[in-house]
């Protein structure tokens, strides 16, 4: 069998796996008729193929073959065709996806819990590939197992996590989750407490593509918990760090996929304002390329606690959520300014000035961005409400109909 794991760009772990049993030719690309299917931008249609050796010397050995136009890297060497062991890595061009191939041999019968010795793991596995159980468990709260430390966000800590005992029993791998612990130093603190537990009310309301799932919400020897679904992917913070500035076409549709998430929120009753879109909150999903808003610890209800917490963030900010009075227009503001962070691949700040007697986001001497876009950007960070869209489906009409106006030369990727 072979197994091919895609990896986590930074952290080098599996984040989705495919596995072949029986065939001798797999096709790698962003076309719909590969074997494996990334939907990078970065990548070819037809990217590479592995295929299995034919020849008396070679019999069940298996090799890879570039087609790409920006290169194929085995373990770190840019080839056009190479042999592949256990463990090689394969990436797709100087910066794209990377690719852990396998080929596994069966086994007459899986050990029994009590007798795997989890032998022949790779580092970083966060599961027991013979087994499935978890390899490192930090601690465990209530019924779930934290495995490893994600990040610390404003109010919380987030970690990796899964079930102490999944449904079943340890017959498969458990699915990993995000749990979200309220920080300790929070603990005594009534408005942090008021927002995680707010986090938790809204997700568990909410039901849309873009958005993770909610799963659970419980309080433990005195911390709050907040359990949601983990999204595989890259955040556009990182995107830009990593690749620099995105491509019009990919920049104004996932921009227009993030409208679609905002035209959600904005419709529930009562409305519910995000106030904390910034690219490190919209994460790329790797299995689709789409966008999904992410930390909703600064989410908001419209019309509910006036007076509350103001939640500002530099660049992405309107000025009324500057000032403690966001509607749904601030986070279009936020689609702006990201809009401009994606196309020119540097922090809005960098492109505020003194224009027509306010301090406002104004790109128009920015030869990267084309007039058309220019309009949109304009009006979507205009500093007065009047001036801006209505809606975020009006924001998302207007961005298509400023790409309908580009010319085809400038939709390259």
């Amino acid at each position: 069998m072979i197994i091919l794991h895609l990896l986590d760009p930074w952290k080098r772990t599996p984040i989705k796996t495919w596995r072949f049993p029986v065939k001798t030719t797999i096709r790698i690309g962003r076309a719909a008729d590969n074997d494996v299917i990334l939907n990078d931008i970065l990548i070819s249609r037809y990217h590479a193929e592995l295929r299995c050796y034919r020849d008396a010397e070679n019999l069940g050995r298996w090799y890879l073959k570039s087609l790409g136009a920006i290169g194929t890297f085995v373990d770190g060497r840019l080839v056009d065709e190479s042999k592949l062991a256990s463990g090689s890595l394969i990436q797709l061009g100087p910066t794209g996806p990377i690719l852990e191939f396998h080929e596994q041999t069966f086994r007459r019968s899986a050990p029994t819990l009590s007798e795997c010795t989890h032998a022949g793991n790779r580092p970083g596995n966060l599961f027991c590939i013979h087994c499935g159980q978890p390899l490192n468990v930090q601690r465990t709260v209530r019924n779930y197992h934290i495995l490893r430390l994600l990040g610390h966000g404003g109010i919380g800590t987030t970690y990796l996590a899964c079930e102490a005992q999944p449904p079943g029993g340890w017959n498969g791998v458990p699915e990993v989750r995000v749990l979200k612990e309220l920080r300790s130093d929070m603990e005594g603190n009534e408005k942090a407490q008021e927002l995680f537990e707010r986090e938790a009310r809204i997700l568990q309301l909410l039901d849309h593509a873009g958005i993770p799932r909610f799963y659970d919400f419980f309080v433990e020897d005195g911390k709050s918990y907040l359990v949601m679904e983990l999204i595989h992917g890259i955040d556009l913070e990182r995107w830009v760090l990593r690749n620099g500035a995105v491509p019009i076409p990919q920049a104004v549709q996932w921009m227009i996929q993030t409208c679609g998430v905002l035209d959600y929120l904005h419709n529930q009753d009562p409305p519910v304002i995000h106030r904390d879109l910034k690219p490190s909150n919209l994460l790329v999903r790797s299995r689709d390329n789409q966008i999904v808003l992410i930390d909703f610890g600064a989410v908001k209800e419209l019309g509910h606690s006036p007076g509350g917490t103001r939640i500002a963030v530099e660049g992405y900010s309107a000025p009324e959520q500057i000032m403690g009075k966001p509607t749904i227009q601030s986070d279009l503001f936020a689609v702006g300014a990201t809009l401009a962070f994606l196309l020119l691949g540097d922090s809005p700040i960098r492109f505020y000035h003194h224009r027509d007697g306010c301090h406002r986001l104004d790109v128009s001497d920015r030869p990267e961005i084309p007039d058309p876009l220019k309009q949109v950007l304009h009006r979507a960070t205009a500093p007065l409400l009047p001036d801006r869209y209505p809606s975020a489906i009006a924001l998302a009409k207007a961005l298509k109909e400023a790409v309908a106006e580009l010319p085809q030369e400038s939709l390259q990727v």
